[in-house]
């Protein structure tokens, strides 16, 4: 049995893509704007700071269980965004991790967003902590801390499983406007259902990227998308080639992608 890795032809497409997300990453770190939609959930954000300044309440961001990975790192990233905004109004922050890995990270990055927004007499230590490891040890902590905070804003970011409706449902009986956002497509259907806004599966991603406007986030973004539409390019010329029969199985361009 012939494998995709032992085909020339492959290789080919592999080498593609890859060089068009470096030259994408190269073009947007030399200057070039890539645009990115705006994608409503985030717009709602500085709509959430904005309530949470009025009513005098908490804001809440939650990483979910994710660890010092992909994920994690994604949250942070939207969290900076979040702090900064709220740094200006003066917001209290309440951020729970259950990873210790990336509750150490946190902690930098909540401190370095306050001096980013110039505010960095208002950090405090005690706003960014590690609850449990366990599942619904952290689920029950965070709940308990939606109640007696009684935060007007929560922000949902990262990986989540069963505790996600626990964290939704608390924010809703407090009357929490709630921003969610997470990669697990099992989570997303309680999410959709219980929060105000959702940002769904690669939106995830292109959230942090839009928000940031690093220039490495950003070229990988757009040069994914380019080798997406790449890909689904050979898919149709692969369907339209074998659906003729002048073409068929036996065209080239049907044997270059043809495991055997």
């Amino acid at each position: 049995m012939t494998h995709a890795s032992d085909k020339w032809e492959s290789a080919i497409l592999v080498a593609l893509m890859a060089a068009i997300v470096l030259f994408t990453i190269i073009t947007a770190q030399r200057g070039r704007k890539y645009f990115i939609r705006r994608i409503p959930g985030l717009n709602a954000i500085d709509e959430a700071v904005g309530r949470a300044t009025e009513m005098g309440r908490p804001l809440l961001m939650v990483p979910g269980l994710s660890g010092l990975g992909v994920v994690g790192l994604q949250a942070l990233t939207i969290f900076s965004y979040i702090i900064k905004a709220a740094a200006k109004f003066g917001n209290k922050l309440i951020m729970p991790t259950a990873d210790s890995a990336l509750y150490t990270v946190a902690e930098e990055v909540v401190r370095d967003s306050y001096a980013a927004a110039g505010r960095p007499e208002d950090y405090d230590p005690s706003s960014v902590y590690f609850l449990s490891d366990r599942q619904f040890a952290f689920a029950s902590g965070v709940a308990g801390t939606i109640f007696r905070e009684r935060v007007a804003a929560s922000f949902l970011f990262g990986d989540f499983f069963a505790e996600s409706l626990i964290f939704a449902e608390a924010g809703q009986q407090v009357g929490a406007i709630q921003v969610a956002g997470t990669p697990s497509t099992t989570q997303l259907p309680f999410f959709i259902a219980s929060c105000d806004y959702t940002i769904i599966g690669d939106e995830y991603y292109a959230a942090s990227a839009y928000i940031s406007r690093e220039p490495t986030l950003l070229g990988s973004l757009v040069g994914q998308d380019y080798c997406k539409i790449l890909v689904l390019l050979v898919i149709l010329i692969g369907v339209v080639g074998i659906s003729i029969p002048a073409l068929g199985k036996n065209w080239w361009f049907v044997q270059w992608f043809t495991l055997k």
